[in-house]
Parts: structure tokens; sequence; C-alpha cells
């Protein structure tokens, strides 16, 4: 597939400080909101708060428009004029969308012909020329490519490339700002679902500086997509992830930029069942009163299990709550507890 390369970036804290520069007026500065109850069924000693970045709130639904955006920042006016592209069959169609329209620009969407019906009728209200092509990865890489060569257009992946990365690292900041601006405490650590690795790797990076002590890093990955925690204990890269998890966000493997962030700076994995993270999806709609997909709950789901209690992290915890894209025609199932089919 024609590619184009990507920006020499600085993978660091001030890259994402950059980032942010660029990109904050343009996103949402979503909520971070708490819960006295979660927190006492997370630890009921107490000494365990936990505070929860909404990015079920952002733009699109989810964190995606972080890194969307910052990519088409940094592209220069010729790029911008012949379009951007990517293939996706969820957030990230919708968050480049959403991107480019801002910017006046086309952007050509290549999905998977099985792609859930709510996302395609996103990714069309927000502009995006939608190609369909056959579910396999081969299939979609290669109508993306001919798509390209006829348009021009710069291939914006969805996570492993350093402007997404970066991009994404802006929600842990506006993180520990809000926590400290708004309850004033410091954040002991933070836990990020993982698919891809953007979000998680742009978090890592984010919290290595800023001139305080460092926020320890974890992340949550579905036991039945476990590639990245995986790819840590062998100390190499999974390359395929072949899943059916409900946590439909998290079906990726780790990107190759994404997973050497992810090696040098990221504390543990941990991994949890299909019944953890819709338990987990299940307490935040009850008692928090929002929507947030599968995927976003993986972190709680991490809390509220015993290998985290065994792991005896406490403190002030932030929780990066992905997004808030459900299927409304598959909520009840969800919240029944049962996985729906794919």
């Amino acid at each position: 597939m024609p590619t184009n390369p990507p920006p020499v970036l600085d993978l660091s804290y001030k890259g994402v400080e950059e980032a942010y520069e660029l990109i904050k007026e343009k996103v949402k500065k979503t909520p971070v909101l708490t819960s006295e109850s979660i927190s006492k069924i997370a630890d009921e000693s107490g000494r365990t708060r936990l505070f929860f970045k909404c990015e079920n709130f952002q733009k699109g639904g989810a964190f995606k428009i972080r890194g969307a955006t910052h990519a088409l920042e940094r592209l220069s006016p010729q790029q911008l004029q012949a379009g951007v592209i990517t293939h996706s069959s969820g957030n990230h169609a919708q968050a480049l969308s959403i991107a480019a329209q801002a910017k006046g620009v086309p952007a050509y969407i290549i999905m998977p012909s099985n792609s859930a019906r709510p996302k395609i009728e996103a990714t069309k209200s927000y502009g995006g020329k939608i190609y369909f092509s056959d579910p396999s990865a081969s299939a979609r890489e290669a109508l993306t490519a001919s798509i390209q060569s006829q348009t021009g257009a710069t291939l914006v992946p969805p996570y492993d490339h350093p402007a997404i990365i970066l991009g994404q690292g802006t929600a842990f900041l506006e993180l520990v700002s809000q926590a400290a601006e708004e309850d004033g405490v410091e954040l002991d650590a933070v836990i990020a679902p993982v698919g891809g690795g953007g979000l998680l790797a742009g978090t890592a990076l984010a919290a290595q500086g800023g001139g305080g002590s460092r926020v320890r890093v974890f992340a949550g990955e579905p036991a039945d997509a476990d590639d990245c925690y995986r790819g840590l204990a062998s100390g190499e890269r999974v390359p395929v992830s072949a899943t059916t998890t409900v946590a439909d966000g998290l079906r990726t493997p780790v990107g190759v930029t994404n997973f050497g962030v992810i090696q040098k700076h990221v504390d543990a994995v941990f991994t949890v069942s299909e019944e953890e993270i819709l338990r987990a999806m299940r307490l935040i709609w009850e008692r928090m009163k929002i929507v947030v997909e599968p995927s976003a709950a993986v972190p709680l789901a991490v809390v509220l299990s015993e290998r985290w209690k065994a792991e005896g992290v406490k403190g002030n915890v932030g929780l990066i709550l992905s997004g808030g894209n459900v299927d409304l025609d598959k909520a009840g199932e969800l919240l029944m507890g049962k996985v729906p089919a794919v």
C-alpha cells in the first residue's frame, strides 16, 4: 500500500505538550468525574479514589478525535488539499471524518462491508466518503491503496503513527490538570485500555514529564485479545490478534511504534474476562448514569479484579473512559451480560 512518511515528531512528554497546544481549541476538554460508591467497591479500606476521564463525551464519542485532529494539524496545505484516507470500522473513521470536515478537506474512509450500521451512519453524517471492502485486512488495504492512488490523499492510520500517539496523550494531560484544579490531588496511577496502543502509548509519554513525581501507568486488555500482555511477557510484539471480544475497540494488535513506547514506559498490563468487562460497564451505567462502550469499561474491570488488588496500588487512580459509542440495538444484550455474536 502507498504510505506517507510519518512526520518527525518527538515521542516524549514535550511532544504531547506541543500536540495539546495545536488541538486544545479544536477538541472538547472532557469532564473528570468521581464516584464515591464505585471507589468504595474498588477498595473497601477507603485508600483509593477513582477519577474517570470521560472521553465518551468527546466529539465523535471517543478519544480518537485527539489523534486525528493532531495528525491533520501536522499536514502541509498541499497535503490537506488532496484530503486524507484511512481504513476503519469504528471510532477512528468517525474521528477522521470530523477532523477533515473541520478543515474543509475530503476524508476517504474504507469500511468493511460488515461494519455496524450506527458507525456507518455516523461516519456519513460527519462528511466521510465511504468505500466498502470485504472484511479481510488484505481487502481493506488493497482498496485503501487504490483510492489513495486515485486521490493522492494522505494516509492517517488509526494508531501506529507518531502524530496519533501524541494526540491521544493529551487526554492524560487534561486529566492530571483537572484532578489538581478541581480536587486538589495528584494522581498516583492511571489505567488506559489497550488495543492498537495509541491511547496507552500517548498516556505513557504524557506521564513522564511535568516536573512532578512520575505517575505509574497501567493498561487493561481483554483476556480474549491479550496480544499486548503476551508481547510484553515475551519481549516481542505479537502482530496478530484474532478475536471477537465484546470490547470491539480493542480487537486490533498493538502497533509497532506503540509497542516500543509501551515496553519502555508502561508498568504492567492486566487482562480481564468478558464477564468482568460487562460487569464493570453495567456498574458505570448504573452508578454514574453515563453511557460507555465495553472497551471504555476495561480500566474499571481491572481495578475491580483480584489481580489488581494483589498489585497493591492505592491512592488517586485515573481511569480513561475511552468512548461511549454503543449500538443501542444491542444495549439490552450488553446490560444483561450477554456477549453479542459477531
